[in-house]
């Protein structure tokens, strides 16, 4: 198929984005990497009546660190993240993810602001960002506004982020040097959307477990921070029951879908697959 007829402006400030927000409403979509915008458009699944492209507005890419957290610019490529040493070294749980990311070609074009704003719940950067605390930063024409990953991500495909502002960038907090990160995730074919992964970040310093952030995402409507099973870790040494009993606790943490990977009872067994995984990594 291909996509209904619209219109296309490319804004070169994001005076002009708002302008052009607030003349189209809900009938316009921002296009950034447009991996995912793209297929959708094409699918008819999206409709506007004009995309308002933003790759050419100055300050909305690259990666610093400052201040205790590394900021990531909105329009900053997925490639660009994955290739970056402050990335490895201070925000290590990003790292892992990135090579999970759809494939080669998407990861070229596609960009950290546009999986979350697109907020699938099958996407790994929407989970990472729970595990390791991010906060987002939402521009509009009064000013920003900060909203705390923990609290973005509302339902499926939908977020906080109010129809007149735009996703300027995220900000980490640096990795303790007490913590490790851990990631894996199970797909049909790697690159493809996960049926169930997790991110992971906390400490294991001195045997037990602490602070331990499990972040799923394929196990709902959205990114799910599993806070019973983080609760039963907590305090915990590394064993066959302290796991057991986290994997116990997903019941009270997520809610699988039943869609075209297969019913919730096998996701919920994925689930526990993937958590005995991190928690192990996490151990070591």
């Amino acid at each position: 198929m291909k996509p209904a007829p619209f219109a296309y402006v490319r804004a070169r400030s994001l005076d002009a984005v708002f302008d052009l927000l607030d003349e189209h409403g809900d009938d316009a979509r921002i296009l950034a990497g447009g991996q995912s915008l793209m297929a959708t458009l094409n699918m008819r699944l999206s409709a506007p009546e004009v995309l308002i492209d933003i790759n050419h507005i100055d300050g909305l890419s690259g990666i610093e660190v400052n201040n205790g957290k590394v900021r990531i610019g909105a329009l900053t490529r997925h490639n660009a993240i994955a290739a970056s040493p402050i990335i490895a070294e201070h925000a290590p749980l990003i790292a892992q993810a990135m090579p999970h990311i759809a494939h080669q070609a998407i990861r070229n074009r596609g960009t950290f602001g546009g999986s979350i704003a697109f907020a699938d719940p099958a996407a790994e950067l929407p989970a990472v960002s729970r595990a390791v605390g991010a906060d987002f930063i939402l521009q509009g024409r009064n000013g920003t506004r900060t909203v705390a990953a923990n609290d973005f991500f509302l339902g499926l495909f939908e977020t906080a982020r109010e129809p007149e502002e735009v996703l300027v960038a995220a900000e980490i907090p640096v990795i303790p040097a007490n913590e490790k990160t851990a990631f894996t995730e199970l797909a049909r074919r790697h690159g493809d959307y996960a049926i169930m992964g997790v991110a992971a970040q906390g400490s294991a310093d001195g045997g037990n477990f602490s602070n331990i952030r499990l972040a799923f995402f394929g196990a709902g409507d959205r990114p799910i921070l599993a806070q019973a099973a983080n609760a039963a870790l907590e305090g915990q040494p590394y064993s066959d029951a302290t796991v057991a009993a986290a994997q116990e606790a997903l019941g009270a943490d997520l809610d699988p879908m039943d869609d075209l990977n297969g019913p919730p009872e096998m996701k919920m067994h994925l689930a526990r697959v993937v958590t005995a995984r991190v928690l192990a990594e996490l151990a070591s």
